[in-house]
């Protein structure tokens, strides 16, 4: 049923709510104005405007209601999503949208839980970089990179991560390269120490920063264990090489174990039969 409302020289066309019920998804109702299925609303926004079967309601009357509800929706969905676990302003805008929030409701939502202090980027940053140095084995390249990922603002992020003491990195990083120390007597310590770089720089950390881990680490390296890896790569390589004339296997060898972090000394050491009889070589 229709009816006019004349407001100050405006006609409003009156429409009457002729049917509310629940949907399967608790807490929430539709709406059917003259017979016909209009919107759907929470039980909030129900209770808010005192929607009834019966009551009559104008054009804008429905969309302050929709606006209402969007924004309750928005408030209710964002605080679900925080309820889990902190989350950053861009992490909680993209859920909301995910929702099909409108982006009025969602920054209204994100603006209102800011203020209660339930989003927060720069706490965020904090408690997360404080989390990573605890368990973590991120540097601070790759933290900044995902706090970037969740919308963090660059200058925040350059601040809180500054703010930490270069000592606190140290544990992070012997965390990321503790696996490699099986390598000594395996590896020259000039290869080990390199490798053990590469791994630190693929976690985030800066080549000065990986230098001092590394420094920090202890490995027990001493010339037995240098000799030993001298010595596996060394019969590694002649294997490799049996097959040439002895002047081409020569050199190829000192080329690969000096490409294996070896100094030329330990090289001539082990061509000269120092570190293993090179007739002994041809049991292996």
């Amino acid at each position: 049923m229709l009816a006019l409302i004349i407001n100050k020289g405006k006609v409003d066309l009156m429409s009457t709510i002729t049917k509310i019920s629940s949907q399967k998804r608790p807490g929430r109702y539709n709406v059917f104005i003259d017979n016909q299925y209009a919107f759907s609303v929470t039980e909030r926004t129900l209770a808010e405007f005192v929607l009834l079967k019966g009551k009559e309601i104008s054009d804008e009357e429905i969309e302050r209601i929709q606006q209402f509800d969007d924004d309750a929706r928005a408030s209710e969905l964002a605080a679900r999503f925080l309820s889990y676990e902190p989350r950053t302003v861009y992490e909680v805008l993209q859920y909301l949208k995910k929702y099909n929030i409108s982006d009025e409701a969602a920054n209204a939502a994100v603006e209102q839980l800011t203020e209660l202090g339930y989003i927060d980027d720069e706490q965020y940053t904090k408690l997360f970089l404080q989390n990573n140095l605890h368990v973590g084995s991120d540097g601070p390249k790759s933290l900044q990179k995902k706090l970037q990922q969740k919308g963090v603002n660059s200058e925040t992020i350059a601040i809180e991560i500054e703010n930490i003491p270069e000592e606190e990195w140290i544990p992070v990083g012997k965390k990321v390269i503790k696996s490699m120390q099986h390598q000594v007597g395996k590896l020259s310590s000039n290869e080990l120490s390199q490798k053990m770089k590469t791994k630190l720089l693929s976690h985030g950390f800066d080549s000065s920063l990986a230098s001092i881990i590394i420094d920090e680490t202890e490995l027990n390296l001493d010339e037995t264990d240098q000799f030993e890896a001298l010595k596996k790569q060394g019969i590694k390589a002649f294997k490799r090489f049996r097959k040439f004339d002895e002047k081409t296997r020569n050199f190829k060898i000192k080329r690969y174990l000096y490409s294996h972090g070896f100094s030329s000394n330990e090289i001539d050491m082990f061509l000269n039969g120092e570190i293993i009889d090179l007739e002994e070589l041809s049991e292996y």
